[in-house]
């Protein structure tokens, strides 16, 4: 193993967050660049996902055995035989499997409590397959109505407390914590903490972690009406 590998719980956590922040993207907001280049009539194809949160779809490795455990084998040739959304899931199956490989590969040293402690850690967030099934709310956002957070879009500092824009901010949100672990970033699918700063998009509803979409507290507070990045994407088309 080389020496720059993880070792330690938190990088070895570090790296499967990257790599799977890596995934997630590529099946959700680059899903059409993604589909492009798993090209049916190419060789075998692998998504690999790295520690820089970076994608790609590549060849697999040459050397037998490999530095890392390889992803799934062949994604792009059931491409146009299957119905896109089944498609997507099943890369999602076998990509939930490649990253918890790969972070058990690293974490091979670690002992009984450490892994215990590491495969908590990362069953905190939700899987790949969840996202791209939607199985977890990542479209929706909880109402008023179910008493959490409000419809309008209300931009959080980096303590959690809400902040005060154009719009009414939900009274409630102070009381309404618990309910709101129940709310999943629309570009990572990482679950809501109260320590970091949120966005939600006035078009779609989803909500963001403020470091996915580029968008700090302060410039927050200069946005009357918040698109995310798939609603602008989707508007320019």
């Amino acid at each position: 193993m080389a020496s720059s590998s993880p070792r330690t719980v938190e990088e070895i956590f570090k790296d499967y967050d990257s790599r799977r922040s890596a995934i997630v993207r590529a099946l959700t907001y680059d899903v059409d660049d993604f589909y492009s280049q798993c090209d049916p009539d190419k060789e075998n194809l692998c998504l690999y996902g790295y520690p820089n949160e970076a994608w790609e779809v590549a060849l697999p490795a040459e050397e037998v055995p490999s530095e890392l455990p390889e992803p799934a084998l062949g994604i792009n040739f059931a491409r146009d035989g299957m119905n896109r959304k089944d498609w997507l899931s099943l890369v999602a199956v076998h990509s939930d499997c490649w990253l918890l490989s790969v972070a058990f590969y690293f974490g091979a040293r670690l002992n009984r409590n450490e892994r215990k402690r590491l495969f908590s850690m990362m069953n905190d967030l939700p899987t790949v397959f969840e996202v791209v099934s939607e199985r977890k709310p990542v479209k929706e956002k909880p109402t008023l109505e179910s008493g959490s957070k409000s419809q309008n879009s209300t931009k959080r500092s980096i303590d959690g407390q809400p902040r005060n824009n154009p719009k009414l901010a939900d009274e409630s949100y102070e009381h309404d914590e618990e309910e709101q672990g129940d709310t999943f970033c629309g570009s990572c699918g990482g679950g809501y903490n109260s320590n970091e700063f949120w966005i939600g998009c006035d078009n779609c509803e989803r909500w963001y972690h403020g470091k996915c979409v580029k968008i700090t507290p302060a410039k927050a507070e200069m946005i009357k009406v918040y698109k995310c990045p798939s609603c602008q994407k989707k508007a320019k088309q």
